[in-house]
């Protein structure tokens, strides 16, 4: 599993220490913003425009090629986790 977020990477190598997470990469686009555009969630309007990303979860199946993804509406809320966990092992399982 990836994480790619808008934070500084510091922050999320933070995060994942207080959190106890172990078996995650954090990976940070705040520099390039390179990921964001490509998946498209660059957040493109309000007041945090062009500095965060909009929360959302792909699932990359063998072939590279995205065979699921789930954005929320609002920053504040939470994917459904448990159904893009089932869509990452049946990508896997591809």
């Amino acid at each position: 599993v990836t994480a790619v977020s808008m934070d500084l990477p510091f922050a999320a190598k933070r995060f994942c220490t207080t959190e106890g997470i172990e078996n995650l990469t954090a990976a940070s686009d705040f520099r390039n913003k390179d990921f964001v555009r490509a998946y498209g969630v660059l957040m493109a309007d309000g007041p945090l425009a062009g500095i965060i990303s909009a929360r959302a979860i792909f699932a990359i199946d063998r072939d590279g090629r995205v065979a699921y993804k789930q954005a929320v509406p609002e920053i504040t809320e939470e994917p459904d986790y448990d159904e893009a966990l089932e869509a990452a092992k049946a990508a896997a399982a591809k």
